[in-house]
């Protein structure tokens, strides 16, 4: 009752990241998500593992993405299979896929035609690049975006060369865009009661992932990102201290604050300290010198100092750190999923709170096929 979504219908033929990852937000919500399968080997999804793990003989990743989701098994090639799916397509409220451009042309699956079966449906693609134009027939996959982009060059110093993102971080911002565009579409339906075409794709994901720092070039005489020189540094666009430092034990991130303060706790003195335009042009200079005091402390010592100055740092944890930390337990973001043999598999849940209350599943990522009786009961049966 707590769900938003509830009796909502989404048809997913969606692969991979970008559409099944706004899938499960729709599925959290309270959606009721299929996912519109081959038979036998289903989605090619399930098969993309992360060092190699496999869980009921699909990918781990896949089951991190598809959990509290259906499927349905059908030949999209067989006639029969086909118009089943059509049936389905009356009954639903969304349909999201992101199969290349002129796929579900051929199918007759596209945006017209299936407006003519259900006059009403939400549909919601990814594409790479868009549906037309000189890239539409690359592949879209997420360390291709971010090299093609320019993202790559954003992270790391200034010697290391381009460095990707260690997540498919595209992919991600991507399904916030489509699962936006659905629930806006969804809006929009409810007041026309006409269908709605929402599109997204990773290329114009990349691009608003990084609106700020390309408003900054465009409007900067065309200067290319300034990655520093000091390792650590934590942003090609700004000034000291912004950035990580290794301490006595461990490392120490500091963001954006006042630098003359700074400078003061940390008995630094010169001139640039003091003028805050060459906080960015002297920024190299500054973080060596805040480099060589903060090695001096550990990071706790450094936290427990700078906070109570109201300076924003923090100690950098890694996995084992975090996830034993009491902000990490505060949290509640795990969750046990109980497989289809009774074991149970950790992941993280929904991010909403709605009215006070935490999305929670332990649905699993469904086997290839094993709901069709039950789909087909529910939505088939005259």
């Amino acid at each position: 009752m707590n769900r938003p979504l509830e009796g909502l219908l989404v048809l997913e033929f969606s692969q991979f990241m970008a559409g099944p990852t706004a899938g499960l937000r729709l599925a959290d919500l309270g959606a009721r998500v299929i996912k519109i399968e081959r038979p036998g080997a289903g989605e090619s999804g399930r098969q993309i593992a992360i060092k190699n793990i496999f869980v009921d003989d699909s990918s781990l990743v896949f089951h991190t993405i598809n959990r509290n989701k259906e499927s349905f098994a059908a030949d999209l090639k067989n006639p029969q299979d086909l118009a089943i799916i059509k049936q389905l397509i009356r009954k639903a409220d969304v349909i999201t896929h992101n199969f290349r451009p002129g796929i579900m042309e051929k199918l007759g699956l596209d945006y017209a035609n299936v407006c003519l079966i259900n006059d009403q449906i939400i549909y919601a693609t990814v594409t790479g690049y868009g549906k037309e134009g000189p890239w539409a027939k690359k592949p879209g996959q997420d360390l291709l975006v971010q090299s093609m982009s320019g993202l790559a060059w954003l992270s790391g110093n200034e010697n290391d060369g381009p460095v990707p993102f260690g997540l498919a971080v595209i992919d991600m911002y991507c399904a916030t865009h489509l699962t936006q565009g659905i629930l806006a579409a969804l809006l929009k339906r409810s007041r026309t009661h006409k269908s709605v075409l929402v599109e997204v794709s990773l290329l114009e994901s990349a691009l608003d992932m990084q609106f700020e720092v390309l408003t900054t070039h465009m409007n900067d005489g065309g200067k290319l990102p300034q990655r520093s020189n000091v390792r650590g540094g934590g942003h090609a666009y700004l000034s000291a201290p912004y950035g990580l430092y290794r301490t006595a034990n461990g490392y120490l991130a500091l963001a954006m604050g006042n630098l003359q303060f700074l400078a003061s706790i940390l008995n630094l003195s010169g001139d640039y300290y003091q003028q805050k335009d060459k906080w960015f042009s002297a920024r190299d200079i500054i973080m060596k010198e805040i480099g060589d005091v903060v090695l001096q402390k550990t990071a706790t010592e450094w936290v427990s100092l700078l906070e109570s100055e109201g300076i924003w740092c923090m100690a950098v944890n890694d996995y084992h750190q975090f996830l034993n930390s009491e902000g990490f337990a505060n949290a509640r973001m795990i969750q046990n999923i109980r497989l289809h043999d009774d074991t149970l598999l950790q992941t993280t849940r929904s991010v909403f709170c709605i009215d006070g209350h935490y999305l929670f599943t332990d649905k699993p990522a469904p086997q290839v096929g094993q709901d069709n009786e039950k789909i087909k009961k529910d939505y088939l049966q005259s």
